[in-house]
């Protein structure tokens, strides 16, 4: 497990050197008191493991910048990937308050480095923001944010250059199912063409897919993303009434996604669940953080590894905790 005594940890992400694991993470200080005040003050860490089970803190990646800036609130999850050149690319999510003063825009940039320890934003512009074309906007009053952040980026399977997954909504539709797969191509990872999503809303869907991954496990490729009963669509809420991390089956990486036939991986004890293989077997492993404790009030811990394997149409896991 991971931990810090004076903080909170929450949502992460992996790059793997071929030596040792980094991990990325968001924390904020508990003399915050209350857990939810932690999103507006959070940082994005830095720890480094060769067996995913011990971690040592290194120097932190990013923090907020002074305002007024797109990313002058928090700087929340994204995705670290390796370009040809050698050169690392941390995709981030950049907020910064509306101009009520209440909620927030959420927009996705991106810092590089050239031996993951040391970040350098790039420019003082986002790399994207939501399209009232495609995507839902804060004036639409819809939801308590503009939702539009947890970059997942990926090297085409077709060696075709680059794709983002972006936690998003749809323009239209019920409040609490317009959750969709946000969508955009690169060829150089630098320059970034927004598209139209890759998922569309549905009765049995999510108000949002949140910290989404694709992946191939056991030959299957697969939707991950996590979302707490509060924000799903009320015939998922009838049903599962915590919700937590979710998977979904697809027809290859890019979708489609049948959001409709996703099932729980586990309930809100454990949220923003990463896959990675482990280099020692080979074998899928699954880390979380711990959200609800016992006594239901939120943890900020970080998992050891859980396996993970398929049961039928379901992909379930082997829990270290029981």
């Amino acid at each position: 497990m991971y931990a810090l005594p004076d903080s909170w940890v929450w949502d992460f992400w992996f790059a793997d050197d071929g030596e040792e694991y980094h991990l990325f993470f968001l924390y904020a200080s508990r003399a915050l008191h209350d857990p939810e005040a932690r999103h507006y003050r959070a940082s994005v860490g830095h720890a480094v493991s060769r067996d995913l089970r011990d971690w040592t803190r290194v120097e932190d990646a990013l923090v907020r910048a002074d305002a007024p800036a797109f990313d002058d609130l928090a700087t929340w999850t994204g995705s670290t990937v390796q370009g040809p050149d050698g050169t690392w690319h941390l995709f981030y999510t950049g907020s910064t308050r509306a101009p009520d003063g209440v909620r927030n825009i959420q927009r996705v940039a991106v810092a590089t480095s050239t031996d993951l320890r040391t970040w350098h934003r790039s420019g003082g512009e986002p790399l994207l923001s939501a399209d009232g074309e495609w995507y839902e906007t804060l004036d639409s009053g819809a939801w308590h944010d503009e939702a539009f952040r947890d970059p997942w980026v990926f090297a085409d399977p077709e060696g075709e250059g680059w794709h983002m997954l972006i936690t998003a909504r749809a323009t239209e539709g019920e409040p609490f199912e317009r959750g969709v797969v946000g969508h955009a191509h690169s060829t150089d990872l630098r320059t970034w063409e927004l598209r139209p999503p890759l998922s569309a809303p549905t009765a049995h869907g999510f108000g949002q897919l949140e910290v989404m991954q694709v992946e191939i496990v056991d030959g299957r490729p697969l939707l991950l993303f996590s979302c707490l009963a509060a924000h799903a669509s009320t015939s998922r809420a009838a049903v599962e009434s915590r919700g937590g991390i979710w998977a979904a089956p697809a027809s290859s990486l890019l979708g489609p996604y049948d959001i409709d036939a996703a099932t729980l991986v586990t309930d809100d004890r454990y949220y923003s669940g990463r896959l990675i293989r482990r280099r020692a077997d080979g074998r899928w492993v699954l880390m979380a953080f711990h959200h609800t404790g016992p006594d239901g009030a939120f943890v900020g811990t970080i998992s050891d590894p859980m396996p993970v394997s398929w049961d039928g149409a379901r992909l379930t896991l082997t829990d270290p905790a029981g």
